[in-house]
């Protein structure tokens, strides 16, 4: 895919957001283990929609996190669905893979605070999305016609999810929150460009 066909309206907030791109080396490897791309991207679909109905569970009392994590729930399930129908046709069994350093990693800064601490989610949330959609994007590249029609489709409602995670980040908080996103984002940058032993969706340097 050329650049000038990208869809940079899309793109250009999780770029301007992201404090690093994906190295071409992940890429690379994506090429190289789709078996284990597509299984793992099942899993963080599965994973994400988990993460947006217990945002929904735990916050009844805010309209806009319920209608925001519905609708971004409903999403991750169809696209997991997706993957998994996708998987079947290439005959590459759903199994169990360990899991990735960057979620957790990620997490592990979250604060212990409980205000806090759902902001914290909420920008980890806008994270993982919009390297989502800018591994989509990259992964265009590299990939056979099928998948990359497959991953074109995704870049709107991924890019939708990172903006909602953001605006209710900002919405939650008691103050503004660029420097704790700019906190996030040093630890983001240091997962997705240094060495990393298992490659998953959202892995690190390759080894």
């Amino acid at each position: 895919m050329q650049a000038s066909q990208r869809p940079d309206s899309i793109l250009s907030p999780i770029v301007e957001f992201l404090p690093c791109a994906t190295p071409d080396a992940w890429f690379k490897a994506a090429q190289q283990q789709q078996d284990c791309l597509l299984i793992d991207h099942a899993t963080c679909e599965k994973k994400a929609a988990a993460t947006a109905m217990n945002l929904m569970y735990r916050h009844t009392s805010n309209p806009d996190m319920l209608s925001k994590m519905s609708q971004l729930a409903r999403e991750e399930l169809l696209h997991f669905q997706q993957v998994v129908e996708i998987m079947t046709a290439r005959d590459i069994h759903y199994r169990r893979l360990g899991p990735s350093r960057y979620a957790a990693g990620l997490r592990k800064h979250i604060a212990k605070e409980e205000r806090a601490a759902l902001v914290d989610t909420l920008i980890v949330g806008a994270f993982i999305e919009a390297r989502s959609c800018e591994r989509f994007a990259g992964l265009l590249d590299y990939l056979d016609e099928e998948l990359c029609k497959f991953y074109r489709s995704l870049l709107k409602s991924e890019a939708r999810h990172f903006q909602d995670y953001l605006h209710l980040a900002q919405e939650c908080a008691a103050d503004d929150i660029s420097e704790r996103i700019g906190e996030f984002a040093e630890v983001e940058a240091m997962l997705v460009t240094s060495p990393d032993p298992a490659f998953r969706f959202h892995s690190g340097l390759p080894v």
